[in-house]
């Protein structure tokens, strides 16, 4: 499948209708975890879409390109707003939040089990035991305040167990950031995968940022706060994999390339005939997009979309699925891994590797003080006060040897020497 080759509309047709901007919602008891995934997803891309384009029009000056600017953003907010009604009225605040985090989850196992590039394979399996690890703390939360059980929210897809564990992952904001692609060299996928992940781990630190409030508890509200926090640090590391070096116009054309490749993937992946409808019509809306700023890549900057895309073909596509084994072998792998970046080599390293005066350890002292208070923590404690263990779904042993207990939220692993 090559987008740019595809019959589209002209740009002033793309335009939906009010009436077509609320659909009918999905059942949340009946429909696939991976349905609801593949919503957050979507609604997460037409949001980084949205921030793009605002951002590219307060640096731009050329009447035509912001014109065209407000025509597509219009249109991608259309997109977007369709796309968040698909979420239920019925559909609680937390048990959205469990969708969110087995997107996280899923999704970044998915994209580093096809990479080739070893830079972006590393920074996301170092995301993804932190994410992994937000799954488990949300879903104690679940199973405490509300008594569901999130296995079932998840389709017992994927494990529900400990990662990393969320209070050792308060690390000074500059270690956060790694190597970014070469554009002009780097694989189609590669550059995919980061501007997916970007968007992904924005829209779920944009919702943590704006749903903590909203909670009905102090330690939910907390939670919300402090998982935000991480959240912001996986956008840092995530962003800046991407290449800042492509002119803002060529970022557009990778932009409405990425909303393609996503679309299809979603379309060629959905059970529900429904929304397998919408993804179908917004890829197509989206072809007309990629080639209206191809269209101003070449009047502009005398650059082809071939510059940016090369030949325009797709590669692998997403397919979003449970990724239990490969999981488990990056807990048991790199589990007490930390972000390490020096004036040589932005790298990750072993807890145990780093210097005691490493400012690791300083931000965590002011940012934690005493770990056993953190919201994160106290989680698990209430759940294993309450419950008489914490709550998990796993399907045999967890594969690290310190977090097997049940009855006790290690709060030492990947933080201390």
């Amino acid at each position: 499948m090559n987008p740019i080759k595809e019959k589209s509309k002209s740009l002033e047709n793309n335009f939906l209708p009010l009436r077509k901007m609320y659909p009918k919602s999905y059942n949340k008891d009946k429909t696939s975890p991976y349905t609801k995934t593949r919503v957050i997803l979507m609604n997460g891309t037409e949001f980084e879409s949205q921030w793009f384009m605002h951002n590219f029009a307060r640096h731009c000056d050329e009447p035509e390109i912001l014109s065209t600017l407000s025509v597509v953003r219009r249109q991608e907010q259309q997109q977007q707003k369709r796309i968040s009604c698909l979420k239920p009225i019925n559909e609680s605040i937390l048990e959205t939040t469990i969708g969110y985090e087995q997107l996280a989850v899923d999704l970044t196992a998915v994209l580093a089990k096809n990479e080739k590039d070893e830079n972006n394979i590393k920074a996301l399996n170092f995301a993804l035991l932190e994410d992994f690890d937000h799954l488990y703390r949300y879903a104690n939360l679940l199973k405490t305040d509300k008594n569901i059980d999130a296995d079932m929210l998840v389709g017992k897809y994927t494990e529900i167990m400990p990662g990393r564990p969320t209070v050792a992952e308060h690390r000074f904001p500059s270690d956060d950031i790694k190597p970014h692609l070469n554009a002009a060299k780097a694989d189609m996928y590669s550059k995919l995968v980061a501007c997916t992940i970007t968007a992904a781990e924005q829209q779920t630190m944009n919702y943590y940022m704006n749903i903590a409030q909203w909670y009905k508890n102090d330690l939910g509200r907390k939670l919300y706060a402090e998982i935000a926090m991480i959240e912001e640090a996986h956008v840092t590391q995530y962003e800046s994999l991407k290449d800042p070096t492509l002119t803002w116009l060529e970022q557009w054309v990778m932009h409405e390339y990425t909303e393609c490749w996503l679309y299809y993937s979603a379309m060629q992946d959905e059970s529900d005939e429904s929304i397998k409808k919408i993804w179908y019509e917004h890829f197509k809306m989206e072809v007309t997009h990629l080639k209206t700023a191809a269209k101003m890549l070449k009047k502009f900057e005398k650059k082809n979309f071939e510059d940016v895309c090369g030949s325009g073909e797709f590669p692998k596509l997403l397919k979003l699925g449970g990724n239990k084994e490969y999981i488990r072998k990056v807990l048991s792998d790199t589990i007490t891994l930390t972000a390490d970046n020096t004036h040589e080599k932005m790298d990750y390293k072993e807890i145990k590797k780093i210097p005691d005066d490493h400012r690791y350890f300083d931000y965590q002292k002011f940012m934690s003080g005493n770990p056993e208070k953190n919201p994160s923590h106290l989680v698990i404690e209430k759940a294993i006060e309450k419950l008489g263990k914490d709550y998990r779904y796993q399907d045999s042993d967890h594969p690290v040897k310190e977090l097997r207990s049940r009855q006790k939220d290690n709060t030492h692993i990947a933080r201390t020497k």
